[in-house]
């Protein structure tokens, strides 16, 4: 059964290029898009809109990994970069550059179908952790509005923390918002009364 993927590989060998075809092949996949320049790679890129981007190059340079950390952060897509030779700064630089799955001197077709579960799967994780972590953020950034919210109506009607918390939340009830946007306009209309 072939697989519903859409790859693109981004390689100037044409023979490179080729083997990873032949593996993405053998492991079911269909749909496999060669991008052989990195012209404009983040434009093609979007509007192929694959599902795994597949990067092979002998040696990345600084300008590559770049234009892969512009791709990975603006399409969000698991990434799996093939190097002939590689060290630590290259390393840490294709991680930062949002990069799945490195490997080095692993161009072998038969390694296709494991290489590309292993991208994907660590695409997702880390996906999943960054979702974790904008809520956490959100929910942290919402506690600290509400509490200056609250701060600001004990003060000007002299209420307990209680009170405030719940004239807020009987405010959000009522105009079917959330909290924290109740206590924005509260900041907010609190700063235009200055």
């Amino acid at each position: 059964m072939e697989s519903p993927l859409k790859i693109v590989i981004v390689d100037e060998s044409p023979v490179r290029a080729a083997i990873l075809k032949d593996g993405l092949r053998e492991a079911g996949v269909s749909q496999v898009i060669h991008l052989e320049a990195t012209t404009n790679l983040l434009a093609r890129v979007y509007e192929i809109d694959p599902d795994v981007i597949l990067i092979d190059l002998e040696n990345p340079s600084r300008d590559m990994l770049e234009q892969m950390f512009q791709v990975s952060r603006i399409v969000k897509r698991p990434v799996a970069m093939f190097v002939d030779q590689s060290d630590t700064a290259s390393i840490q630089a294709s991680v930062d550059a949002g990069v799945s799955a490195y490997i080095v001197d692993g161009l072998k077709k038969e390694r296709m179908k494991h290489i590309l579960d292993l991208c994907i799967s660590r695409f997702n994780a880390f996906s999943k952790l960054q979702s974790e972590l904008d809520r956490a953020k959100t929910a942290l950034d919402d506690r600290k509005v509400i509490d200056r919210a609250k701060g600001i109506l004990m003060k000007a009607k002299s209420l307990t923390e209680e009170q405030a918390y719940v004239m807020l939340r009987s405010a959000a009830m009522n105009e079917k918002k959330k909290i924290a946007e109740i206590a924005q306009s509260v900041i907010t209309a609190s700063e235009m009364l200055k």
